[in-house]
């Protein structure tokens, strides 16, 4: 049968294989809180041993209370002070318990933060490039998803182990006493449910893995639903039912896979779990021929039993932590495979180029999107030196943002140099390069934070100088309508918080302009789209800031818009990533090509 569980041996390796995260777990929760990882380790010693503890003076209360009805002279207060001890002993236990589950939810509370602050951490040294690759992106959602609780769990288990494996230790000490069979059969009877349990952990998690697209198609659609972003137009376009359809379909086909292994894993436990439950119930009838044969006392049977059971739970116990270890060493991998998700060196460390005057030049750059099957950027050169203003213009799909991207080192180029004061972008320091850089895309952020924390966004070292929110929004024109607002720079946007305001579309990019213009010691100012969502008087008011605020920098300007590009000194037409045409605007139409063209399809629009 293809689906009978794995042979022991083959379990067994993959097990071990899988194991080598349980140490680094571990230290991982070790190095959170040592104080309550002693607490917990000195807790899971206690109530490990005193089990056993309580089933002995289990047996000597029984064997007592049978002497003192035999006897003339019955020694009670004896009797009654084991059961005293016996009360003592069992609310040790309770406390050690209490205490087990106290320093637990301490350390799953610091531990899911540090895990969580771990992501995040790494996620800030990733490249553009991971985030959009689909696979990658699958692995940050997984670790995200579970990996802050499962080391605590991993750790938890551990514990647990020790603490049943403790337990099991003593009973095993008494069993012997009555046969050492007794204490292989107790051992040995949980084994087969235990390998048919791993079994199906690692199933699980193979099948986990394999739907992740499936999971994230299910996460965008509940997004697209649920959320204002997307809402309109579900309800306009009447999207809701065929979305919905689709999220349920994706469920049932979830759910199928669910199912089937469901019903494999209870079918073999459930199968597995008469055998062990039969070995235990033979030893019982022994135990019980063996008191009535006068070969061991009443108390004895009666601890004996008890041991039997308790060990039995012991021993379920220790088999069901080491499956669920192995489950947890498999989801864990996932979290070190992010972390460790090599990045490239940037050992670049300059702050200045040897020639300013000769600006920003891209020599013969090229540019390819993994697994593309064409370049989106072939050989690009141009040059812009300080106080001059480049415009790209092209269809969509060009490569005009993908120019930029590289500029502003999101990403490197395939081929080619770009150099920035005479010294190519590698060799300068990121952060530095990224300041004398202000830049606005036209998929902006638009966070749910203040007015002032959008626009202050656009300089991290300043993001809380009020006076520079208002320099800033009065170069971008956004002041007039924040100084309506009834909270000024400090009202709330969005909507997902109480009180948040939406604003409008060209409210949104009057803001992304203020959050530009924010670094006010940068030299390359750049502005892909900025006015797509303003009327025409605002889009005049913006760039005749715009040009007084960037007499002195290097300006480049992307925009379908010719009444925008028409004044720059330098104007490029980008067509399938590579430069069609440039010049300024009355040398292009001169030529009477592709700028030409659009420029009069344009202009006829307008007539």
């Amino acid at each position: 049968m293809s689906d009978a569980p794995d042979t022991s041996v083959g379990l067994l390796s993959r097990s071990l294989g899988v194991f080598g995260y349980s140490s680094r777990a571990l230290e991982l929760v070790w190095t959170t809180s040592r104080l309550l990882t002693v607490a917990l380790a000195l807790l899971t010693l206690v109530a490990g041993i005193l089990p056993a503890a309580i089933a002995y003076i289990g047996q000597l209360i029984v064997d007592g209370v049978v002497a003192a009805t035999q006897s003339d002279n019955p020694d009670t207060r004896g009797v009654l002070k084991l059961v005293a001890l016996e009360a003592v002993v069992v609310i040790a236990v309770a406390a050690a318990q209490r205490g087990i589950s106290a320093s637990q939810s301490l350390l799953r509370a610091l531990l899911g933060q540090r895990v969580n602050v771990m992501i995040l951490e790494k996620a800030m040294t990733l490249e553009l490039a991971h985030f959009e690759d689909s696979e990658f992106y699958d692995k940050l959602t997984q670790a995200r998803r579970e990996a802050s609780s499962r080391p605590l769990s991993l750790v938890t288990r551990t514990f647990g182990l020790v603490q049943n494996g403790i337990s099991l230790t003593s009973y095993a000490v008494l069993l012997f006493a009555f046969s050492p069979w007794a204490v292989a059969i107790l051992i040995g009877a949980g084994l087969p449910s235990f390998f048919a349990e791993a079994k199906f952990s690692g199933d699980a998690f193979r099948l986990f893995r394999w739907r992740s697209p499936d999971t994230r198609m299910q996460m965008y659609l509940e997004t697209v639903i649920a959320r204002e972003d997307g809402v309109k137009e579900v309800k306009l376009f009447q999207l809701g039912p065929q979305l919905l359809q689709r999220y349920r379909d994706i469920f049932r086909k979830l759910f199928i896979e669910d199912r089937r292994l469901t019903l494999r894993r209870d079918g073999w436990g459930f199968v597995l779990g008469l055998l062990s439950t039969g070995a235990l119930y033979a030893a019982y009838a022994w135990i019980v021929i063996t008191t009535i044969a006068g070969a061991i006392t009443l108390g004895a049977m009666t601890m004996y039993l008890v041991l039997f059971r308790q060990g039995q739970s012991a021993v379920a116990a220790i088999l069901t932590a080491i499956s669920g270890m192995y489950e947890d060493n498999l989801y864990l991998s996932n979290l070190y495979e992010y972390l460790e998700q090599p990045v490239p060196a940037r050992p670049g460390k300059a702050v200045h180029g040897p020639h300013p005057e000769q600006g920003l030049e891209f020599q013969n750059v090229c540019f390819s999107y993994p697994g593309a099957a064409k370049p989106a950027l072939n050989d690009i050169s141009l040059q812009i030196k300080p106080g001059e203003s480049l415009a790209l213009v092209g269809e969509n799909g060009s490569g005009k943002t993908t120019l930029i991207k590289l500029l502003t080192r999101l990403y490197e180029p395939t081929a080619g140099q770009i150099l920035l004061d005479g010294l190519d972008l590698q060799e300068w320091d990121v952060e530095s390069l990224r300041r004398r850089i202000g830049v606005i895309f036209q998929d902006f952020g638009r966070y749910q934070f203040s007015v002032g924390e959008n626009i202050g966004a656009g300089d991290v070292r300043h993001i809380g100088d009020e006076q520079r929110w208002k320099d800033a929004a009065r170069t971008g024109l956004a002041a007039p309508f924040i100084d309506d607002m009834p909270e000024g720079y400090n009202t709330q946007l969005g909507r997902w918080f109480k009180d948040g305001r939406e604003l409008s579309g060209g409210q949104w990019q009057k803001i992304a302009l203020s959050r530009a213009f924010m670094r006010t010691d940068a030299d390359i100012l750049v502005l892909d789209e900025p006015t797509a969502a303003m009327d025409a008087s605002s889009e005049a008011a913006v760039f005749e800031h715009f040009r007084k605020a960037s007499s002195n920098k290097m300006t480049i300007l992307i925009s379908h818009r010719f009444s925008t590009v028409r004044a720059a000194a330098q104007i490029i037409v980008i067509h399938d990533g590579k430069i069609q045409e440039r010049g300024n605007h009355e040398e292009l139409l001169a030529q009477g090509g592709q700028y030409a063209h659009l420029f009069q399809l344009q202009a006829r629009g307008y007539q």
